[in-house]
């Protein structure tokens, strides 16, 4: 028993401080994802849709010549090829500056 002695509550302390750094670091990274611009395209840049790193659409443009009334199927097609390719590329930038923080999530609410 005297080995544990005063060693586990120092330990315990580190623990804490490092989750606590951690914390305050996974908050700054999530803060940027926030402003990073993420651009999603189709139809060779016919559609452009604006988005964050947490996929909120900021805006879209459309190129008027594929603004067909009689092909409205069409620019729907447009519009959720370039959200997805948005998304897509949203999630990539999403793990990149968030996936060190990945294995956190098992922790039991400790973070």
């Amino acid at each position: 028993m005297a080995a544990f002695k005063g060693g586990m509550g120092g330990n315990m302390q580190n623990i804490m401080k490092q989750a606590q750094i951690m914390q305050e670091k996974m908050k700054e990274k999530d803060a940027l994802m926030d402003d990073w611009e993420i651009v999603g395209t189709s139809g060779g840049e016919a559609v452009v849709v604006f988005m964050n790193a947490k996929k909120v659409i900021n805006g879209i443009e459309i190129d008027p010549s594929v603004v067909d009334p009689d092909d409205v199927e069409m620019l729907e097609d447009l519009v959720m090829a370039a959200i997805n390719d948005g998304y897509k590329k949203a999630e990539e930038a999403y793990n990149e500056q968030m996936g060190e923080f990945a294995a956190l999530g098992s922790m039991g609410g400790l973070l």
